[in-house]
């Protein structure tokens, strides 16, 4: 059976290395992705406040050798869903068996002054160049700031406020400064009360402005002013924004997505189109759009396909279960263990922050990493 897997994120990963584990060169899973590697959403932050170096964070697809999977690096131009095939760069590949993986596409654009008056940091390459950025500031007004609904890795943005303060506080920049998070929630956190009331709790120790129940809808350049969407404007010396996200063009153009996202079976992932499934981001299955949600999405598709396989009926169905650590800065981690299940509210629930979970968030990169890379890291 032929399994053709598109993106090489937490949920492609986990699927080709469960697969691979359990059926070995008998596997015959192709994996493709246009990108050079893999990186860590958290690794992005480590980078960008300089705790790491880019290239200590970055694993390399050319180092993915896996018995039965074979990783094509190219850019996916269309996709078929009634054929279960696609056309790439590199030619078209077609499977008996096809999971979408591709998770949510970036557009800074599509925020007015964005690009020309402030910076990105949740792609790679933003992330990456605002280490240089934040190393030449000279301190004053700092705006975090969500642009839009969904987007990924909730806890990002307060994780960045808190670390953004630890980083002006160390270079003596934290009294003429000020810090401001912008949030269309009202609460950080909202699947957590335990979460988000430690949040504000640690932003008011901080000094940190919380601005609830907004976004940030345009920046102007000139002026250095951010306009929310409540029509109040906020001055800035440095923006942090967090852009509009949206399916990738080519998944939407596919005839997959409904209001923009891919509809699954929240049970089984799979979606309308039949032997064509789909995990992480790109979906609408419920959960939040971070990478362990899609790794367990992951896990569960494989299940089904290694039952059919086997000839054996499906055993697993998908719980809506993850857990996501929260960097509280001062080497303090928390982690939010929590289930969401359709036509349920979900269910949250905090430990830490401590310095043991910052521990706990190391061990479970370099378990990922040694699973799907077969190599030793530490974050």
């Amino acid at each position: 059976m032929r399994i053709l897997v598109l993106g090489a994120g937490f949920g492609g990963l986990e699927l080709t290395s469960v697969l691979s584990d359990a059926l070995g060169e008998d596997a015959d899973v192709t994996l493709i992705d246009k990108g050079e590697g893999f990186v860590f959403g958290f690794s992005k932050l480590d980078v960008m406040f300089g705790r790491s170096l880019s290239e200590s964070v970055v694993h390399p697809y050319a180092a993915l050798v896996k018995p039965g999977v074979r990783f094509v690096q190219s850019t996916i131009r269309s996709i078929d869903p009634v054929a279960r095939s696609v056309v790439t760069d590199d030619g078209e590949f077609t499977g008996d068996i096809m999971v979408v993986a591709l998770g949510a596409d970036l557009h800074p654009e599509l925020t007015p002054g964005l690009v020309e008056g402030g910076h990105e940091f949740y792609t790679v390459a933003g992330a990456f160049a605002l280490r240089e950025v934040l190393a030449n500031f000279a301190g004053g007004n700092v705006i975090v700031g969500l642009t839009s609904t969904p987007f990924k890795c909730p806890p990002a943005p307060s994780e960045t406020a808190l670390l953004m303060h630890d980083f002006l506080t160390a270079r003596g920049l934290r009294d003429s400064s000020q810090i401001s998070l912008v949030m269309p929630f009202g609460a950080p956190i909202p699947p957590s009360p335990d979460a988000s009331a430690a949040l504000l709790a640690a932003f008011a120790e901080r000094g940190i402005t919380w601005l609830p129940d907004r976004v940030v809808t345009a920046l102007d350049a000139d002026r250095h002013v951010a306009i929310t969407s409540d029509g109040s404007e906020l001055p800035y010396d440095l923006f942090l924004g967090v852009p509009v996200h949206r399916a990738p063009e080519v998944v939407v153009a596919s005839g997959l997505t409904v209001d923009g996202w891919i509809p699954v079976d929240p049970l089984t992932l799979e979606t309308a189109f039949p032997d064509v499934y789909a995990v992480g981001d790109v979906t609408s299955v419920g959960t939040p759009k971070a990478g362990v949600f899609a790794e367990g999405q992951a896990y569960v598709v494989a299940a089904e396909i290694l039952s059919r396989i086997a000839g054996a009926a499906p055993s697993a169905t998908y719980d809506g279960h993850g857990i996501c650590y929260l960097e509280f800065g001062g080497h303090e981690v928390a982690k939010v263990d929590v289930t969401f299940l359709s036509g349920q509210a979900p269910q949250g629930r905090l430990e830490g922050p401590s310095e043991q979970l910052a521990h706990d968030k190391s061990d479970f990169g370099a378990t990922r990493i040694r699973r799907w890379f077969d190599r030793e890291w530490r974050p």
